[in-house]
């Protein structure tokens, strides 16, 4: 995992300041002449992303300066302060800005996540570049939320050669060692004999035995439980993808990625909850045992669904998950998944859609996304679509023809297995197409900052 943190605060630093357009002028004319004069000549105009060094009289840098272009730059792109990490030469800097507040707070939290590097296969060069804490963020804080991004952003950009569901099993292992979480993980045939029948059809096909991985950690506080979709590889199962749709599906299990990256933010701060955090495991493949269209699976809930296409695997095997996560009295149950490719043609890949029921919480969750800079957006349990994930010749329809509203009708099935506790679903995408500040291209976290800044107050 990538190493993220701050620069020794006792190293000699260069100043750095942070600008935006409208108050260039301003800072501008309190240096020096001769630095006045280097501004001007540059041409240098704060625009978002674009760095100026300043050279001192001994041939160094005197100072740095980072655009963060206009209000509309800003309404527009996060992390532009981040940009900065990457045009910086080698050495220390102090952050000298206006910004204060959740302004500052992105910006230093921008600087960690730019240092991220997956170097797993190919060297990747870490950033040379340091910046001391700046003086009014929280710096343990903000270091246990990168660090748990990182986490989420190697398990995603691991190739499904290497993180099978054993190996999703392996991290959920280590994570629960460093912070003395209890782990419970039940494996192959012992799934049936534990009443967890979907999620033993979905991964029956691949020679890597299908898994439910159970942690828990604390006995105080709220009781939370973190479900994540683990589907380590989806080939769609009969109903094959086409290869351009495969190409990226080691990302299928973004959400179990997700969910341990946001345990580890909460243990790493000590948040007093009773977490419990569930990932069904599987690969789905395509062997002699793989679960057909037209097959009618009986749901740890009792539920009998009506398999139309075996490429909608996600929502089953979450559907045993949350039926266990509802058996005992839970404050909250989120799920998180890589769900539909509905949510990605209704919000794009930089939108976290969510659904629930409770308009406080949908509205403490959303104040906190804005807080964080780590967008969501409300979606909604449309009941009205109910009929249509009712088949006839079983209770439910894992996916009904029409095509309309698939992300609506995906959440509607697995709220049919959450009844007792209040329910929050994320689909998210996991995944960054193309890099932007403090998001490299691959695996990203989606919703797991806003949980974690809303959850004190949705769970008081």
């Amino acid at each position: 995992m990538t190493a993220l943190t701050f620069a020794d605060p006792t190293a000699k630093a260069v100043p750095l300041h942070a600008v935006t357009t409208d108050a260039l002028d301003r800072l501008v004319d309190g240096l020096e002449e001769d630095s006045r004069a280097w501004v001007a000549m540059t041409g240098f105009s704060a625009a978002a992303g674009k760095v100026l060094l300043v050279p001192g009289k001994g041939g160094g840098v005197e100072r740095a300066l980072v655009g963060l272009g206009t209000d509309q730059d800003r309404l527009r792109g996060r992390f532009l302060f981040a940009r900065a990490r990457a045009a910086l030469p080698e050495g220390t800097y102090a952050l000298k800005s206006d910004l204060s507040g959740r302004d500052l707070e992105e910006a230093a939290l921008g600087w960690l996540l730019a240092g991220y590097r997956f170097g797993r296969y190919a060297d990747a060069p870490p950033s040379k570049a340091g910046l001391v804490a700046p003086v009014g963020v929280d710096a343990d804080r903000l270091i246990a939320i990168a660090a748990g991004e990182a986490l989420t952003r190697d398990l995603i950009n691991t190739p499904a050669q290497d993180m099978g569901p054993e190996e999703l099993e392996g991290a959920a292992r280590d994570l629960a060692a460093r912070f003395g979480a209890k782990l419970v993980v039940t494996i192959g045939d012992a799934l049936l004999e534990a009443n967890l029948p979907m999620i033993h059809a979905v991964g029956r096909a691949s020679p890597r035995a299908p898994r439910l991985i159970d942690m828990r950690h604390g006995d105080k506080g709220p009781k939370l439980t973190l479900v994540g979709k683990g589907v380590c590889f989806d080939t769609g199962g009969l109903n094959l993808k086409p290869g351009a749709s495969m190409a990226i599906m080691k990302k299928d299990m973004g959400g179990a990625a997700t969910v341990l990256g946001l345990a580890q933010m909460i243990l790493a701060l000590e948040l007093e909850f009773q977490l419990r955090v569930l990932i069904p495991a599987v690969e789905n493949a395509v062997s002699g045992p793989s679960f057909r269209p037209g097959d009618i699976l009986t749901s740890r809930k009792g539920l009998t669904v009506e398999i139309n296409n075996t490429d909608a695997e996600g929502r089953l095997v979450l559907a045993d998950a949350l039926a266990l996560a509802d058996e005992e009295e839970t404050d909250l149950v989120v799920s998180m998944a890589t769900l539909t490719g509905a949510a990605r043609v209704a919000v794009g890949h930089d939108l976290a859609p969510f659904y629930c029921d409770d308009d406080g919480m949908a509205q403490a969750l959303s104040e906190a996304a804005n807080a964080v800079r780590d967008p969501v957006w409300r979606m909604p349990f449309w009941p009205p679509y109910e009929p249509r994930i009712e088949p006839g010749i079983a209770d439910l329809d894992n996916a009904p023809s029409g095509g309309m509203a698939g992300s609506i009708i995906a959440a509607l099935f697995l709220r049919r297995f959450v009844e007792r506790a209040r329910y929050l679903h994320f689909d998210i995408y996991g995944w960054q197409p193309t890099a932007a500040p403090a998001r490299p291209k691959g695996g990203v976290g989606q919703g797991a900052r806003a949980l974690l800044e809303g959850l004190p107050s949705i769970l008081k």
